[in-house]
């Protein structure tokens, strides 16, 4: 007795089982991308404006935590976005804030372990509890 695929179950399910462990591609926005790429670029620049002398860590950091203080600020950020878009507005200058600290060793500065670094710190605001 011959047992032809579609007839059996198992077959099937075994089937759709080597299906689902495929490789499958894993697509992400360009935009996306292209924040990492600028993100990345600026924390360059800032890097060699404080290896010339031109701005101090600390001058960068002021500066960057006042960027994130005026986009807080911004009527919309409390009243029309949600957490995880508040989030997404913050989380370019949370980067170069994570890329411009001291114990952050520039040979290792990849932009995962950047994102994880302020992924880990960050605080929840204050309507969310």
């Amino acid at each position: 007795m011959t047992i032809r695929q579609n007839d059996h179950p198992w077959i099937k399910r075994q089937q759709r089982s080597v299906i689902l462990l495929q490789p499958q591609e894993v697509k992400m926005n360009v935009a996306n991308l292209q924040i990492e790429g600028l993100c990345m670029a600026i924390s360059a620049i800032n890097h060699a404006l404080v290896e010339k002398g031109m701005l101090t860590q600390l001058e960068l950091n002021r500066a960057l935590k006042n960027a994130e203080a005026i986009a807080r600020s911004d009527e919309r950020f409390v009243e029309d976005l949600n957490p995880s878009s508040r989030d997404a507005v913050c989380f370019p200058i949370r980067i170069l804030e994570a890329a411009n600290k001291e114990t952050t060793p520039r040979s290792s500065k990849f932009f995962s372990e950047l994102a994880r670094m302020v992924g880990e710190t960050k605080e929840p605001y204050n309507d969310m509890y």
